[in-house]
């Protein structure tokens, strides 16, 4: 078993595309590989969850405790043949300015060592000096070697390869040259998610797989040693079994447009007895039967507008089943979605009008970033409870909502972030909360159980 930590000297280093090659390519050699993300990132994960052929695990510092990302380390990279962790931005960049919560704080956590991706676009010489620093900053990082990435070509790659053997001691694990042919394609902060282009990611992930095992010293990965966490033979038994009988249905938008789910998150309904029931945004004429509750998720629905504004039968069937007291919860996208309609630089799309405003979506991010939330008396998960709870959660969304009535109740008060409007988040409409934070199943955020528990009171 080998683990190691993949990171940069800054984003767009082209370290995501070399850890889904990586992945894939393990993978093709016959071994076990489990991936993890750093951060609350969604659409990374879902090209490495599928490169691997397992669900890849989000690792955070501010929505969970250093003993939860040990147990999921733990816990789904034990009885791996190999585990790679994907950093997210630079090494030692985070919010905290101890560095904290960064890359680097999060590679000697799991200790684990680090592979740093160096996009060499433009430098030769200056490549060890760059790496000099990385060593010097924090003496501590245990670095596996480094990966040179965007090399222009067989000169630059020997020049490259001169300088790193003649001023530094770091082990070179592979040289990838510049190949635009397979770059993929970047929207917003990331990578446009696979399901919504699952007809050319298997292709696209093959020819990273090439690349992969082509430059990078794959023999040289699997050699690394695991942690002491990983080769530990007891484990905290987590029950991951549903009851054998779910005792609720709750209906759950899965396609093009709606895609940002946490697999914990799935796997925790199972456990809680619920029969998570699919249904398409696009296609579907109607909810499935029998719902006792729906769940609507994060996702791009601005790309897929045509489609959904068209789909009139099933707008209609989600705004009557949420009028009628249909406990749901919508994130983002899904917020987005419930409202009148969406209005992009030439057109508005009605949409399922149960939220009275619009969305416009704007050039620019109108929220971004870690969110603080701390729960209202209006909140209807939590009515029952007299303290208010504080919940760490993230935003990313290039929308904005209109026209909103000033009589709406909202679920949350933002401490840190956007929301709705700065002030608020989780409009509260029937038995429906729609916000623009994604909330994450952690040892501090409960909220699968606790939707659920509202979703059974709703049904007695």
């Amino acid at each position: 078993m080998s683990a190691f930590y993949i990171s940069a000297a800054h984003k767009s280093s082209g370290k995501t595309t070399l850890s889904i090659g990586l992945a894939a390519a393990i993978k093709k050699q016959g071994l076990s590989i489990q991936t993890f993300k750093k951060g609350p990132d969604y659409i990374d994960p879902i090209w490495l969850s599928q490169a691997s052929g397992q669900s890849c695990r989000n690792l955070d510092f501010f929505t969970s405790s250093h003993d939860f990302i040990l147990s999921q380390f733990q816990r789904f990279g034990h009885h791996q043949d190999m585990v790679l962790v994907e950093g997210n931005m630079g090494l030692f960049d985070g919010i905290s300015l101890d560095g904290s919560d960064s890359n680097a704080a999060m590679a000697k956590l799991l200790d684990i060592p680090v592979v740093l991706v160096v996009d060499c676009s433009g430098t030769s010489r200056g490549i060890a000096p760059l790496i000099l620093g990385y060593q010097q900053f924090d003496q501590n990082i245990n670095y596996a070697g480094v990966i040179l990435n965007k090399v222009a070509g067989n000169r630059h790659e020997r020049k490259l390869r001169e300088m790193v053997e003649t001023y530094t001691d770091m082990n070179i694990l592979g040289t990838v040259p510049r190949n635009p042919d397979i770059q993929l394609t970047e929207r917003h902060l990331g990578l446009i998610p696979s399901n919504e282009i699952a007809d050319q990611a298997e292709q696209t992930i093959a020819l990273l797989a090439q690349q992969a095992a082509e430059h990078i010293d794959i023999k040289a990965l699997k050699a690394l040693e695991s942690p002491p966490q990983l080769q530990e033979k007891t484990l905290t038994h987590i029950d991951t079994q549903g009851l054998s009988d779910p005792i609720l249905r709750i209906g759950i938008a899965r396609d093009k447009a709606f895609g940002f789910y946490y697999p914990g998150d799935l796997e925790r309904f199972k456990v809680l007895g619920v029969d998570l029931v699919t249904f398409n945004a696009l296609e579907d004429p109607a909810l499935p039967g029998n719902l006792d509750g729906l769940f609507i998720g994060g996702g791009f629905p601005e790309t897929q507008l045509q489609e959904l504004s068209e789909n009139k039968s099933l707008l209609e069937d989600i705004r009557k089943h949420i009028t009628s007291g249909l406990p749901t919860y919508a994130e983002c996208g899904g917020l987005m979605y419930l409202c009148k309609g969406i209005i992009t630089a030439d057109h508005f799309y009605p949409l399922c009008n149960v939220i009275p405003g619009s969305v416009r979506m704007h050039q620019k991010p109108q929220g971004r970033g870690y969110v603080a939330l701390q729960s209202t008396q209006q909140h209807p998960w939590y009515k029952k409870e007299s303290p208010s709870r504080q919940v760490k959660a993230h935003e990313f969304h290039y929308s904005a909502l209109e026209d909103l009535p000033d009589d709406l109740d909202y679920a949350y008060a933002i401490k840190r972030g956007t929301g709705i409007d700065g002030v608020n988040d989780g409009i509260i409409i029937h038995n429906l909360l729609a916000s623009y934070t994604h909330l994450r199943r952690t040892d501090t955020c409960t909220w699968v159980d606790d939707f659920v528990s509202f979703v059974k009171h709703c049904k007695e």
